[in-house]
């Protein structure tokens, strides 16, 4: 299979070494994207900048190329790629983590937020913890927790940094060279109640990456991980 790769930054790198040692080739890999790159490619992997995702993934679809992103930060366009892949018969799959383990994290969130959510003197809140260059703040990961306790609890809605009865509280950390850290923490009076996910490299998130790429190919739609892992 051929794979373009858009973003050649620390996980585009990841993603280069392990599409390689899968017997794939490498058409392209680049920070600046443009469509000049797409001929003779497969299947695009994008993990970008939040500023350029929106415009990468439309060209890709544009150009009828399926495209898989983790790039995060850009989803208020989420809906207008998932038109113009459905007007285009395209192929897109995008997850905020690709790690295998993340992904039965966030069942286990959803688990566990549906056991709380009569639990109403449990304050919820997530603290995320990634490295110094990330620069979208909260995490996409952190975003994907929360909105999946909303979708079973009392709390309307989320926010960063700061504290209100009615929404999670996520609290972002940058600190060196961190891989990923999420926790989701119950509070009352009594005790505490945590889940924790700790990325200890970003070897799983490239991997996921590469076999979502694989997975992909000769699809048609718009799709999460959670339909690769279910779909088989």
């Amino acid at each position: 299979m051929r794979i373009g790769i858009i973003g050649y930054g620390k996980m585009g790198k990841s993603i280069e070494k392990i599409a390689i040692d899968r017997g794939h080739l490498i058409s392209f890999k680049t920070n600046d994207f443009n469509l000049n790159l797409i001929k003779d490619v497969d299947v695009t992997i994008e993990f970008s900048t939040p500023e350029s995702a929106f415009t990468n993934i439309k060209n890709c679809l544009d150009s009828k190329v399926p495209v898989v992103s983790g790039t995060t930060g850009w989803l208020d366009g989420f809906h207008d790629i998932k038109r113009l892949c459905d007007k285009k018969n395209g192929s897109f799959l995008y997850a905020s983590n690709f790690s295998l383990g993340a992904n039965l994290f966030f069942e286990l969130n959803k688990k566990l937020a549906h056991l709380m959510s009569d639990k109403k003197e449990y304050k919820t809140s997530i603290d995320e913890t990634h490295h110094i260059h990330k620069v979208d703040k909260p995490s996409g990961t952190a975003i994907t927790l929360a909105k999946d306790i909303i979708s079973d609890s009392r709390y309307r809605d989320w926010e960063s940094d700061s504290y209100s009865n009615d929404k999670i509280n996520i609290n972002s950390y940058r600190k060196k060279e961190v891989n990923g850290v999420h926790k989701v923490t119950y509070s009352s009076e009594n005790d505490i109640i945590s889940i924790k996910h700790e990325a200890l490299n970003r070897n799983g998130f490239a991997l996921g990456a590469v076999i979502s790429a694989e997975w992909l190919v000769n699809k048609k739609g718009c799709f999460s991980i959670s339909d690769m892992l279910n779909m088989g």
